[in-house]
């Protein structure tokens, strides 16, 4: 939300608090609304129809239940959240919706079942408590026809994109009737709570996201028809050239499913006039009807544009022929344009002469145009459809920032070209960008010709807009240090992929003594995909293959001083991650005062799966975290166990909730939901904790020596005999069982941490000689893959 009109709608938040909620509609989208809510930590009631004849009256909910427990990817964040979700019936359970906040519909695209059951909340509901509809299809002013003014007051759109829990954007249109503060507080909530970007739409056809996005795809599959493009040069196309997913067009469809697509163009064409352009992308297309007639509807079906062969106990990966309709082997796109910088330079790409370039012209020039058309028509600003696609369709750039990049005279001139219509917006910008920077702000082109801020809403603080109003503190090649304000300063990874190096390291050092000295705390923190993807392993490998194993350890030994330092310092040290924080990124938050985890984090010490160890104390850290806890138990064997039974299998934790179950986050660490309040959130955690703060003191572990590592080994001897383990599995959780236990000698004293962390350091360089290891880390950075053998 950062558009003015946003903003405004947010101003009047204030009207009540949503503690409970209810969803009516216990289909797939409807579920998953339902999961998220309980994912936020709130109760909801989950409804549906009593199936004919049905013994169990809540059979379709409960079984909708089931099904996101069992889900692929997760739908709940925890098994708890789970335990939030209470299944009804519309028939025994509508009297429970007086106990809730917020009533959210998500039942059948029919405006005669939606309208038979909005009067069945009125007449149930606590007056007040909001309404709304999760449609995509049907105007906001026919849902509410004929409904008394009450319910209209309290009603209002709230569109989630599938699936609910893991697509941030949701589209919110409000009636002429709806309460303002109503709009506010489900927003607000919205944001907040379930960590959703709110955009604002105009009650039209398709709102914005899905007016846009199907019209591209439309467009884009009408053209590779026409143009005799294969399906995997389109996506080569309509892919990261334009910072799209890589799936492109085609794999996007086989991915949201090919039988959704025609009920999504249907109802844009009854409710779209003839005039928009969006009549001119429906081509009939045979080939489809008879994909989607015979069952090949995508991924959840037998295949689509793509599938996997397996006949003969294969796995074969193939693509359907657009002109024949036989599927072929898969193969790896050729596409020259993208070749001879057309990847890179989406102007140069968009005028090449072959046939890869007038596909992209012939999708994009119009695709972007109509993004142009959208304003005022579907929002008021450039800022709500670019956030919408962004968010709603994982476009890198929205289609304003696009055309920034090509520039809006040369999109305009290669309309003309075309003979296509260009838009009022196009004209207005002409030689202007849509959003430029002005003291530091990032500012949008409005339609009058003017700029306005784009303003952020309460709560939210971005490393990016820091960046546009100062310089670093200090920076090398792979971080930097920012100056966040009220004596706070943040640590940036900047490598590739966050990845830890001597860079990192050193700059922590550096970050450490300057915070030290001159600030009362240090957030560690970025705004890249993943906060980390764990050490450089590239580096290690070049290393290790030119035998300098003395350089490997001089950073494994650097590495665990500077975490150390971390951990002990006199102020407080807060990491705030989000996606991937994996080995080494994993083992800073386990150093770390304290975490402020967006929901979305990935946590785990994934070092085994490599071949090799955590070697920056993320052994003694885990053993210190089972250790103390007071409800787990006591004894020299519990804790090494437990720790063992994580770091041996890689454990990665799925959600910020579940890495608080693994104890890769305390119980006393905080989630954020929403990514764009994570900053924001860990600098308010830190300065609460600045106040008397005081560094941890060292801890002792007893240890259960050779007679422990005995019974782990015994353990993995047993996965390997029953081949769920390798031969080099096998050596390095002998490894690990010799670290966690307190190495080769029996313990009848404690045994200090700093001991565990020589063993850890010892069991690493032991394992990075090995061939098997270097074997293993050489095939995953070709493949992305583990090597399992």
């Amino acid at each position: 939300m950062n558009s003015e009109t946003d903003i405004k709608t947010f101003a009047g938040f204030g009207a009540f608090d949503i503690k409970k909620v209810a969803v009516i509609g216990a289909g797939v989208m409807g579920a998953g609304i339902a999961a998220h809510v309980a994912n936020a930590g709130i109760e909801v009631l989950l409804l549906d129809i009593v199936p004919e004849g049905a013994a169990n009256r809540n059979a379709i909910a409960e079984k909708a239940v089931e099904k996101l427990m069992k889900a692929d990817p997760a739908a709940f964040m925890s098994k708890r959240a789970a335990k939030l979700v209470t299944a009804g019936n519309i028939e025994d359970n509508l009297a429970d919706l007086a106990s809730c906040d917020w009533i959210v519909e998500a039942v059948i695209e029919r405006l005669d079942i939606k309208q038979a059951l909005y009067a069945k909340i009125e007449a149930a509901r606590r007056p007040g408590s909001a309404v709304s509809s999760n449609t995509s299809t049907i105007p906001l002013a026919d849902l509410t026809a004929g409904l008394p003014e009450s319910f209209k007051r309290d009603f209002l759109i709230t569109h989630f994109f599938n699936p609910p829990r893991y697509m941030r954007l949701l589209e919110i249109v409000a009636g002429a009737d709806t309460d303002p503060a109503t709009v506010a507080a489900v927003a607000r909530f919205a944001d907040v709570k379930l960590g959703k970007t709110v955009v604002t739409c105009k009650d039209t056809p398709g709102f914005i996201a899905n007016r846009l996005g199907t019209y591209w795809l439309q467009l884009a599959v009408g053209e590779a028809f026409r143009l005799g493009l294969k399906v995997e040069e389109a996506d080569a196309v309509m892919g990261r050239p334009f910072g799209f997913p890589k799936t492109g067009v085609f794999g996007l469809i086989d991915l949201v499913g090919l039988d959704l697509m025609p009920h999504v163009q249907g109802s844009l064409k009854r409710a779209l006039p003839v005039s928009d352009p969006f009549h001119a992308t429906l081509r009939d297309e045979p080939l489809i009807s008879k994909m989607i007639e015979t069952g090949y509807t995508g991924r959840k079906g037998k295949g689509g544009f793509y599938r996997l062969n397996r006949e003969n106990g294969g796995k074969a990966k193939e693509a359907i022929d657009l002109s024949t309709g036989a599927y072929r082997p898969q193969e790896k796109a050729s596409v020259p344009e993208l070749e001879d910088g057309g990847g890179k330079d989406i102007f140069a790409l968009l005028c090449a002469p072959g046939t890869a370039g007038r596909y992209a012209r012939s999708v994009m020039a119009k695709t972007l145009a109509y993004a142009a058309r959208l304003v005022p028509e579907a929002a008021d600003d450039i800022v709500a459809i670019d956030d919408a696609m962004r968010l709603g369709y994982n476009w890198k750039f929205g289609p304003f920032e696009l055309i920034d990049t090509i520039g809006a005279a040369r999109l305009a001139s290669l309309l003309c070209a075309d003979g296509e219509e260009v838009p009022a917006l196009l004209v207005l910008a002409s030689d202007k960008p849509f959003y430029r920077v002005e003291n530091g702000t990032r500012q949008y082109l409005a339609r009058d010709g003017g700029y306005r801020d784009i303003v952020r809403p309460d709560g939210v603080l971005l490393l990016a807009d820091i960046k546009l109003k100062s310089q670093p503190l200090m920076k090398n090649g792979s971080a930097a240090l920012w100056d966040i304000g009220d004596g706070v300063v943040c640590l940036e990874f900047t490598s590739k992929g966050n990845s830890l190096d001597e860079g990192i390291i050193t700059l922590l050092g550096k970050a450490l003594k300057l915070t030290k000295d001159k600030h009362k705390a240090l957030v560690i923190y970025n705004e890249g995909s993943n906060f980390s993807v764990g050490a450089n392993l590239g580096l290690a490998l070049f290393a290790c293959n030119i035998g300098a194993f003395g350089e490997v350890e001089k950073l494994v030994a650097a590495g665990q001083k500077t975490y150390q330092d971390m951990k002990y310092a006199p102020f407080p040290v807060v990491a705030a991650p989000s996606g991937m924080a994996l080995g080494g990124g994993c083992e800073i938050l386990l150093h770390a005062s304290a975490v402020q985890a967006h929901a979305e984090s990935y946590i785990g010490l994934v070092e085994c799966g490599v071949g090799v160890l955590p070697a920056w104390g993320g052994c003694t850290a885990m053993l210190e975290r089972w250790a103390t806890d007071p409800k787990f138990p006591k004894g020299p064997m519990p804790a090494p166990s437990k720790v063992f039974e994580t770091v041996s299998t890689a454990t990665v934790a799925k959600s910020a909730a579940e890495a608080k179950e693994l104890k890769f986050l305390r119980d006393s660490d905080g989630v954020t939901m929403n990514r764009d309040r994570l900053l924001a959130d860990a600098k308010a955690k830190a300065l609460a904790l600045v106040e008397g703060y005081a560094p941890p003191k060292p801890v002792e572990f007893f240890l259960p020596g050779p007679s422990g590592k005995a019974a782990m080994d015994m353990a993995v001897a047993g996965f390997a005999k029953r081949g769920m383990a390798t031969k080099h599995d096998t050596v390095v959780s002998g490894v690990l069982a010799e670290v966690l236990t307190g190495g080769g000698a029996d313990h009848i004293e404690p045994v200090p941490a700093a001991k565990v962390l020589e063993l850890e350091r010892d069991g690493f360089m032991k394992l990075i000689r090995t061939t098997a290891t270097l074997d293993r880390i050489e095939h995953i950075l070709e493949t992305g893959r583990p090597l399992r053998n």
